[in-house]
């Protein structure tokens, strides 16, 4: 019996992981997740953008469809887009006047043209990564 005794303490010991093993698969993981995060982070930034000028492009064709309502007068604002009358809702969602980082769009009439911009990742306004149409 005494056979027996030691080669089941020796399956008991055997069994399972050491605390360096566990550490080796901890620390691993970590250089994963730092590697995945540090090659997706910029990906982010490239979606924000591309959502951006999709609203931007909505906006445009909302400003479009205000002046052949309005017979071919600009809105003097963009919160107008959101303004709806009994007869007919707005144009856009008060929700969709803003970028992907949560900062409104400049809205400037120029005659005949108008103007959107939005402020980009730094959410400056003026500055190179700004976003317009």
């Amino acid at each position: 019996m005494k056979r027996n005794d030691r080669t089941e303490t020796k399956r008991r010991a055997n069994s399972g992981f050491t605390l360096v093993e566990l550490l080796m698969v901890v620390c691993i993981l970590g250089i994963l997740y730092a590697g995945a995060k540090l090659v997706f982070s910029g990906q982010d930034n490239e979606a924000r953008i591309t959502v951006t000028r999709g609203s931007i492009e909505t906006i445009e064709q909302a400003i479009q469809m205000f002046s052949m309502k309005h017979n071919g007068k600009f809105p003097d604002t963009l919160e107008e887009l959101t303004q709806g009358t009994d007869d007919s809702p707005g144009l856009l969602k008060e929700g969709a006047l803003n970028d992907s980082w949560g900062t409104p769009f400049s809205y400037t009439k120029q005659g005949k043209r108008f103007k959107i911009v939005s402020a980009g990742p730094d959410l400056e306004l003026g500055t190179e990564d700004d976003i317009t149409n």
